[in-house]
């Protein structure tokens, strides 16, 4: 019987992280455990957390960490669920039946070790379902709409390739995504999250498409096609802050 643990993380975000509990708890099949991993500044998570009614699944800890990645780590070295799945604060799950639907997708593909799924964001202005399949041959192009917040991986892939890196700011996703290249894996055609996009990967974009090419590189050696892949990004992310780069993607997405 798969047991699936959500671990979210927030910081100093209250009412984010009960926009992402109220989500959790509509779901037509509970998880095994919710864990709010807190490393905020103020307690009033902390007060929330203790001072009203949570369901059983929920637990946390509220205490300073050294940014995402080790509260991230923090929260797989505590779980106890066979499979982890890091839904962040602020983002919310697109529909009441996606937990029922991974854990059905795991148990009609029990070698699996990890999923993804397709996420519902803000694209130049729009919103848009993005998503494809993981292909390690194209890991040069960075993400490439694998979006981290619809992955879904059993806990012994982390022992095998590594949590996240406490050196890496923004790309720490990217980089663990670099070294599951041959972790079995199944891609399932259904919208997972609704993404909130005021994370650093998306304050920090430009930042962030460096950082994946410094992350491909150490994993895979120089590359020009992905610095060239990179500028390709860069390029299209400026044109997307122009009228005329948004009215272009509005026709684009409406094709």
């Amino acid at each position: 019987m798969e047991l699936l643990s959500v671990i979210t993380i927030c910081f100093n975000n209250l009412s984010e992280v009960q926009a992402t509990c109220a989500s959790v708890d509509s779901q037509t099949v509970l998880p095994f455990e919710h864990y709010i991993i807190d490393g905020s500044s103020n307690t009033a998570i902390a007060d929330w957390l203790q001072n009203t009614p949570q369901p059983a699944h929920r637990k946390w800890i509220c205490e300073r960490d050294k940014g995402i990645s080790d509260a991230f780590n923090k929260g797989i070295n505590k779980v106890g669920g066979t499979i982890i799945h890091l839904l962040n604060a602020a983002d919310t799950y697109y529909s009441n039946e996606v937990i029922e639907k991974v854990t059905n997708c795991f148990n009609q593909n029990p070698t699996a070790q990890w999923i993804s799924g397709n996420i519902f964001m803000n694209r130049g202005g729009i919103w848009v379902t993005v998503g494809v399949p993981f292909d390690k041959d194209q890991l040069y192009k960075g993400m490439r709409s694998v979006s981290h917040p619809t992955w879904f991986l059993r806990k012994e892939v982390y022992t095998r390739v590594g949590q996240f890196s406490l050196g890496i700011k923004i790309a720490m996703d990217y980089d663990l995504l670099c070294r599951l290249g041959n972790e079995p894996y199944v891609y399932l055609d259904e919208t997972i999250v609704r993404f909130d996009d005021k994370g650093i990967s998306t304050t920090q974009y430009v930042k962030s498409l460096a950082d994946n090419t410094k992350v491909y590189e150490s994993h895979f050696g120089y590359s020009l096609k992905s610095r060239l892949w990179q500028f390709r990004l860069k390029l299209i992310y400026y044109l997307l802050q122009t009228s005329v780069g948004k009215w272009l993607y509005k026709i684009k997405s409406a094709n």
